[in-house]
């Protein structure tokens, strides 16, 4: 009889524990359920035991996740609209400038200074063509869904395309590029014409902000653009792939911050790593091409 007794009792304590444990799991799913998805609230246990903490734990952890990746979201969509609206106006400035010199042509009678104005006009325009086909040249290579033609592909033949292209603007500069291949034959696996975009991206703005001739180097699986630049301090390394960034220094020119963006898209796109460094006055930009 005591032994049954005692059976009953024991029955009874784990029919009153899974109650509880029961209450306590549900408890815990409609907080789940029923949470403000704005609300910093974390889930507490009423119950004691390891099990209980443990798992309130993990899914305080995977709130904490998914709130740092939702601030992480809006600050992006701040951001974006910041650079969006700082493209805008770099977009607007010479729109308005290439009208104001029209409207100037127009009501001048002097045919020296009319084409004086319609050549400035078409300058502004030509800038702002240039910010557009660089914005044009993000999407393309920020699409996931872009198909790349990955074959072998020799790099010093695509260069020296990029840069026959680039000697008026190297002429104009009194510049001239130095290039040195360990391997003149170096080839590798990737897109020619992306690759092609980033050389020229490269090349272009070291044009544009560089403060001498650059130099181009190839040693092992990585080629190497450098070139001085007039302000280093003026530089964040960090932010040079960041879309629309751009030096302080390098915001009285035209641009839309993009060039070096593409750059890091397009590699990142064909398994390359692109970084940059600076080194007293010299700004390298290295990309690492996979074996």
């Amino acid at each position: 009889m005591t032994l049954a007794v005692c059976f009953g009792g024991l029955a009874l304590c784990a029919f009153i524990v899974l109650l509880l444990y029961g209450r306590e799991l549900r408890r815990m799913a409609v907080w789940l359920r029923t949470r403000d998805g704005r609300s910093n609230g974390r889930m507490a246990t009423e119950m004691p035991g390891a099990g209980f903490t443990e798992l309130a734990r993990a899914v305080n952890d995977a709130l904490d996740a998914a709130e740092a990746e939702r601030q992480d979201a809006a600050a992006e969509r701040r951001q974006f609209q910041r650079d969006l609206a700082s493209l805008s106006h770099d977009i607007r400035t010479p729109l308005m400038g290439a009208a104001g010199y029209v409207s100037l042509a127009a009501d001048e009678t002097d045919e020296d200074r009319r084409a004086h104005y319609l050549g400035a006009a078409r300058t502004r325009l030509q800038d702002m063509e240039g910010l557009l086909n660089s914005l044009f040249a993000y999407t393309q290579a920020s699409d996931p869904d872009a198909d790349l033609d990955m074959r072998p592909v020799a790099v010093m033949p695509v260069l020296a395309t990029v840069l026959a292209g680039q000697f008026p603007a190297f002429e104009g500069r009194g510049w001239e590029p130095r290039v040195r291949f360990a391997d003149e034959s170096f080839t590798v696996e990737a897109d020619e014409a992306a690759l092609g975009r980033m050389a020229e991206n490269l090349v272009s703005n070291a044009l544009r902000y560089g403060a001498a001739a650059p130099s181009i180097t190839q040693e092992g699986r990585t080629l190497v653009f450098s070139n001085a630049v007039a302000d280093p301090g003026a530089l964040d390394v960090s932010r040079l792939f960041e879309r629309f960034y751009r030096a302080d220094a390098a915001r009285v020119q035209s641009g839309a911050g993009l060039g070096l963006a593409v750059v890091k898209s397009l590699a990142a796109a064909q398994g390359i790593e692109a970084t940059a460094a600076l080194q007293g006055d010299v700004l390298s930009i290295a990309l690492e091409f996979p074996v």
